[in-house]
């Protein structure tokens, strides 16, 4: 007989515990004194947890209204050269950009997939006199979805620190992505032919 396996309500009511002070941490590409900036926004919106059939379960974060969508496919090694963001808007990556900026060779970011796969571009030419570089150092080409924010409205957040989000600050999406809160494993149930067997998520 093939087994079943199901995830009990307590994974998902720890979630729920997680869901509640998690919020949204976000490299930022920034302006001041004309200069462009790395910056660690975290969104004050905070992740809900989904009830709806497919994404049951699962952690979301609403960013806002947006205008449109383009998707583009960037090759390998390729160097954008300086350039402002067009508008404010949010870039989703799927692949490896490396960001500098001309007014600070000290400074760097780079983009990949998961937890940090997405970011928020304001430099426009209103605040910013040169903008920043991007290159595309993977071996394969690498996919960028812009999405401009609805009257180029930036969304509301706190400045977590100068610089670039790092792996600390993307803790939490992690443990969501794991089902573990920051005081400890959680614990859950898998029914495999039919008997309840406890489980914890490390």
């Amino acid at each position: 007989m093939k087994s079943k396996s199901t995830l009990s309500i307590l994974g998902l009511a720890s979630l729920v515990r997680v869901s509640t002070s998690l919020q949204l941490n976000v490299t930022a590409i920034s302006a001041r004194d004309g200069s462009s900036i790395f910056q660690c926004w975290q969104m004050d919106t905070p992740f809900d947890i989904s009830t709806e059939p497919g994404t049951l379960g699962t952690a979301g974060a609403v960013l806002g209204d947006v205008s449109t969508v383009s998707y583009t496919i960037i090759p390998a090694n390729h160097d954008s050269g300086l350039h402002n963001a067009p508008c404010n808007l949010w870039a989703v990556v799927a692949g490896l950009v490396h960001f500098t900026l001309p007014d600070d060779d000290t400074a760097g970011a780079y983009i990949s997939g998961g937890s940090s796969s997405i970011m928020f571009a304001a430099d426009t030419a209103e605040v910013s006199q040169r903008g920043h570089n991007a290159r595309f150092p993977g071996l394969t080409e690498t996919i960028v979805l812009q999405i401009p924010t609805h009257d180029g409205e930036v969304p509301k957040h706190s400045v977590l620190h100068m610089g670039p989000c790092g792996v600390d600050d993307m803790v939490g999406i992690r443990e969501v992505g794991l089902g573990a809160t920051r005081s400890g494993p959680v614990e859950a149930k898998v029914e495999v032919d039919g008997n309840l067997l406890p489980i914890q998520f490390l």
